[in-house]
């Protein structure tokens, strides 16, 4: 077998041979395919590995990665890396990881997971790596040989090195499919798989809402996995249940805008990226954690669901879901979520779409925005689509419709963006606008009624040699939010000049020009209020990390300047140790300290969290976060055992404790702490296989 070698550089030294030769063989058999690696490293030693759990990134450590278009649409892919301590990567591509620079897309699902196992070793010659990856881990085409497009990376730690088999420029990764290189002659199976993952769960909870005394609770429920054709797969979910999933990281809000929180749900996690319409973060118009998700990240119970995801004829995506949550205590009316998303693959990064989503209430009233209280609906109406010229730019588009009883006339929403991206340069500008009554009760909306512009450039620079930099980066962005009135609301100037060093640090010298246009009053923090006015204002930002591959590193960034009417110093520091590839630890502190003209105007927010793991082994691992929060005297804690059978199936312990009326120095409250212990058992099985 002759094995895929000639690895060429992006990092350092782009276009060069690797300065490590990497060799790598492909092989299968009736049920999965296999990946060899030999990492070769002249001196053994210099080999850095810095994790081994699931899913911990791959930049900071020797590691190799492959991405599998088995579809062939030049688009879409799945990707899996490990490092030399075996560590399990897989994450889920669509369109080629985004929709150009800053524009909106989908984008590289590093939580999506799948069945498929891995073992390394570290030799006297360098490392290596074997992959078998079941065949129903993967989608592909019918016919009974195949070509599939495939791409390999491997990074060298110690160098800062990067280097790909099939050649890619600066300013592409192992996400660009449409460069990745062929593997033929691909014998598949006929495919037919079944998977069944029924699970227990046992908790106790007391303090909090609870009055007194423990509550116990157990649950039975189950997901499957069938796959219809190695393109289409079916997935059903019975009182679904996310125990085992971290908690939401907590966030400040100084600002009067929705914050977003990503979801994390594994269940609603393949495919994720093909019902991404809208503007990422901003304006999205089907949000999953709409779904079983509450107020403050509650979880309101899932009665169950389906989904059909994948391909059906050559380039036509099709992805269906309906979900149904159930009634809480008069609070909340049970919800019927359906979604419809066609997509058809035009070639050369292009495509073109719609979108339907419903959510339909049972006729209580509870989430009626109507006055007819059996109105209890809401429902999105969109198209979308792609069109990519040449290699370099991409132009993309969107626009919708809402109906919600109760909000008539200006329902509609859309926008539009253009990019440009070469070796050197990028270029992007775009427009977008949301109306006052458009209202995507299933989606994410940070601001309502408002036409925004955004415009930017960037130049990348790589010196041969000057002071150790590896790469400098100079660039402008702006963006701006208009009310439909001709009011300001928002404008961002933001100029600045990475400096990319050869060693790994790298330091950000820039400064914003902002303008805040408040039409109301706000509380900002308990007991103080920023006027209704217009604030123009500078200021720096300054960024600064080390090397991170380091055991030791850090990494600081820092806001110095106006904030309505007043003054505001923000540090947002991160302080890293890593003892080997089992142990790490993290603890960030954001301090804020606020000076506003206004009564109680002098402030300080902190909010600190603390990150500890051990990796047992790669399915073993032990993890805390603890999470201050001294703006809403918020103290929480979640730790998580997990014993991995495959994917998210196994065993997991989890505690949680929230103290939500007290905060280090502040006064206690007569309420004892909400305390939480899970225990939840899950195994997957295999049908067929």
């Amino acid at each position: 077998m002759t094995p895929a070698t000639d690895f060429s550089q992006v990092r350092p030294d782009e276009g060069q041979p690797a300065t490590q030769r990497t060799e790598v063989r492909v092989g299968y058999t009736d049920e999965a395919l296999y990946i060899g690696l030999i990492a070769y490293e002249s001196d053994p030693s210099r080999i850095i590995v810095t994790d081994s759990r699931r899913d911990a990134p791959l930049d900071d450590t020797d590691s190799f990665r492959v991405i599998i278009d088995g579809m062939l649409d030049r688009q879409n892919g799945f990707v899996f890396g490990t490092n030399p301590a075996g560590l399990q990567f897989d994450a889920q591509v669509t369109n080629e990881g985004s929709g150009g620079f800053r524009g909106p897309g989908s984008g590289s699902n590093i939580n999506w997971d799948t069945t498929w196992e891995v073992e390394a070793q570290i030799h006297n010659y360098g490392w290596s790596a074997e992959m078998e990856i079941p065949f129903s881990s993967l989608r592909y085409g019918n016919g009974a040989e195949q070509t599939w497009g495939i791409n390999f990376q491997r990074n060298i730690r110690h160098n800062n090195e990067i280097a790909y088999w099939a050649p890619l420029e600066r300013q592409f990764d192992l996400n660009r499919v449409s460069e990745a290189g062929l593997i033929e002659g691909i014998r598949v199976p006929s495919q037919r798989a079944l998977q069944f993952t029924p699970y227990v769960l046992g908790s106790a909870e007391r303090g909090g809402s609870i009055a007194s005394g423990t509550v116990d609770q157990q649950e039975l429920g189950f997901d499957f996995k069938y796959t219809i054709t190695p393109s289409l797969v079916l997935d059903g979910t019975y009182n679904t249940d996310f125990a085992q999933v971290e908690a939401d990281e907590l966030q400040v809000n100084l600002d009067r805008f929705s914050l977003f929180f990503p979801e994390k749900r594994p269940f609603f996690l393949e495919n994720a990226g093909q019902f991404s319409v809208g503007n990422p973060r901003e304006v999205e118009l089907f949000f999953s954690r709409r779904i079983g998700v509450g107020a403050g990240g509650t979880q309101l119970p899932i009665d169950g669901g389906a989904r059909l995801t994948g391909k059906i004829f050559d380039n036509t995506n099709i992805g269906l879901l309906q979900m149904r949550t159930d009634s809480v205590d008069g609070r909340i009316s049970q919800n019927d979520f359906s979604v419809v998303r066609l997509n058809q693959e035009l070639g050369n990064r292009s495509t073109i779409g719609m979108m339907y989503i419903e959510r339909d209430g049972d006729g209580t009233g509870l989430n009626s925005t109507s006055e007819n209280p059996g109105e209890d609906y809401n429902r999105t109406m969109s198209v979308d689509g792609r069109w990519g010229i040449g290699d370099t730019t991409l132009i993309t588009g969107w626009a919708a419709r809402t109906e919600t009883p109760g909000l008539q006339n200006r329902d509609a929403a859309g926008g539009i963006q253009a990019s440009y991206q070469d070796e050197d340069w990028n270029l992007d500008a775009g427009y977008s606008e949301v109306r006052e009554n458009f209202n995507p009760e299933v989606g994410f909306l940070a601001r309502r009624a408002f036409r925004r512009w955004t415009a930017g450039w960037r130049y990348r620079y790589r010196p041969e040699d000057w002071w150790g930099l590896h790469e400098l980066r100079p660039h402008m962005n702006y963006r701006g939010y208009w009310g439909f009135d001709g009011f300001q609301e928002t404008g961002f100037l933001h100029v600045d000049n990475h400096w990319e060093f050869q060693n790994g640090s790298e330091v950000h010298t820039g400064v914003n020009f902002t303008l805040e246009g408040v039409r109301e009053p706000f509380e900002i923090v308990d007991g103080v209020s920023v006027p209704a006015g217009t604030y123009e204002h500078s200021e720096a930002q300054l960024v600064y990390w080390t090397n991170q591959a380091a055991p030791l590193s850090i990494n600081i960034r820092s806001f110095i300047g106006g904030f309505f009417g007043g003054d505001r110093v923000s540090t947002d520091s991160t302080l890293r140790y890593q003892l080997d590839e089992r142990f790490s630890t993290e603890v960030s502190w954001n301090r804020s300290d606020i000076s506003l003209p206004v009564p109680n105007g002098d402030f300080t927010v902190d909010l600190a969290r603390v990150r500890v793991s051990y990796s047992f082994t790669p399915q073993i691992s032990l993890q805390t976060l603890i999470q201050y929060n001294n703006r809403d005297d918020v103290v929480a804690a979640n730790v998580r055992f997990a014993w991995l059978q495959s994917a998210n199936a196994g065993l997991y312990l989890v505690y949680n404790e929230v103290d939500e009326f007290s905060g280090l120095n502040m006064p206690h409250y007569e309420q004892e702490n909400a305390r939480q212990f899970i225990l939840k058992y899950s195994r997957i099985f295999d049908f067929f296989n």
